[in-house]
C-alpha cells in the first residue's frame, strides 16, 4: 500500500547506466560553481558517481547516520497521501526508472536521476532533513483542510526550485534546478526571471508552471529559514492565502522584496526542470 518496490539494481542495462553517466557528468560540470556548499559537499560524501546508477542500499547507511533518512524505490509518481506519509516517516520515495536518451533535457515525471542526484544530497543537511519531515506531516494536514494546492507551492519554490544566498552570491539548492542542465545557468544569470526574498504568504499565493523555466524564484537568506517553516502553524497563512488572489509567477507586488531586478521582458523559454 505504500508503493515501495525492490530497486532491482542488477536489472539496469548498460544503456541505462550510460544515460546516468551523461546526465551526471554534465550536471556536475555546471554545478561546480552554481550549487550551494551543502549540496556539493554531500555529493562528494555519498556513493553517487558517474560510473553507474546508484544502489539505494548503499546510500541509506550514510544518509541514515547523518540525518535519519532513508530512500525507498517506487515505480514512479505516487498519490499525494502516500508521498506525504513517506516524508513524515523520513523516507524519500525514488522513482526506480531512468529517462531515455532522447529525454535528457526534460522529463515531466521525476526519474531516479532527478530524485537521487537532485534530492538526496540536500537530505544530508539537517535543516532540509527536518523541513522535509515536517512538510510530510503538513501535507497530510493540508489534504484534510483542502489546501493541497497551496502547500504544493511551498514545495515547488523551496525543495524543487529554491535558491539560497551564500556569501553574497545566489546558489542552487532546489532539485528541479540541480537536475536540469539548462535551468542551472538560467536561474542564476538570466535577466528574465524575477528573484524574490522568500516570504511564506507570497509563496502560498504564487502559481507555477511545470513546462517552462521558472518566471520567479524565491531566495532563502539561510537554511535556518527552512527550520522556521518546519515549526510554524500554517493554518493562519492558508486562511490568508485562500482569501487573496492567486498570483501569476511573473507578478510584482509593492511589498515584494526583490533580490535581483529583471532586465528583460522576454518570456521564459520552454524546457523546465530535470
Amino acid at each position: 500500500m505504500d508503493y515501495t518496490i525492490d530497486q532491482r539494481w542488477t536489472d539496469y542495462t548498460v544503456e541505462e547506466h550510460a544515460t546516468w553517466k551523461v546526465l551526471f557528468e554534465r550536471q556536475v560540470g555546471v554545478l561546480r560553481a552554481g550549487a550551494c556548499r551543502p549540496f556539493v559537499d554531500a555529493l562528494r560524501t555519498l556513493p553517487i558517481g558517474p560510473e553507474r546508477i546508484p544502489d539505494l542500499a548503499q546510500l541509506n547507511p550514510l544518509l541514515g547516520a547523518r540525518t535519519g533518512w532513508t530512500v525507498v524505490a517506487v515505480p514512479g509518481l505516487v498519490p499525494d497521501e502516500v508521498f506525504f506519509e513517506h516524508l513524515a516517516r523520513r523516507e524519500f520515495p525514488v522513482g526506480r526508472f531512468i529517462r531515455k536518451p532522447h529525454q535528457l533535457d526534460y522529463l515531466q515525471e521525476p526519474d531516479i536521476f532527478h530524485d537521487v542526484f537532485g534530492h538526496v544530497p540536500m537530505l544530508m543537511h539537517p535543516a532540509m532533513a527536518d523541513f522535509m519531515q515536517a512538510y510530510g506531516a503538513g501535507g497530510l494536514r493540508a489534504l484534510r483542510l483542502g489546501v493541497l494546492e497551496q502547500i504544493a507551492r511551498v514545495y515547488w519554490y523551496t525543495v524543487e526550485f529554491g535558491l539560497v544566498e551564500e556569501e553574497g552570491q545566489l546558489r542552487i539548492y532546489g532539485s528541479g534546478i540541480a537536475s536540469s542542465f539548462a535551468e542551472c545557468g538560467y536561474c542564476l544569470n538570466d535577466p528574465v526571471p524575477q528573484r524574490l526574498h522568500f516570504d511564506l504568504d507570497r509563496v502560498l499565493r504564487t502559481a507555477y508552471r511545470i513546462d517552462a523555466f521558472q518566471a520567479c524564484y524565491f531566495v532563502l537568506g539561510h537554511f535556518d529559514q527552512l527550520l522556521e517553516l518546519a515549526r510554524i502553524d500554517f493554518a493562519p497563512h492558508y486562511a490568508h492565502a485562500s482569501s487573496s488572489e492567486v498570483l501569476r509567477p511573473e507578478a510584482r507586488l509593492p511589498a515584494d522584496r526583490v533580490y535581483a531586478m529583471r532586465g528583460s521582458t522576454k518570456g521564459a523559454r520552454a524546457g523546465a526542470g530535470g
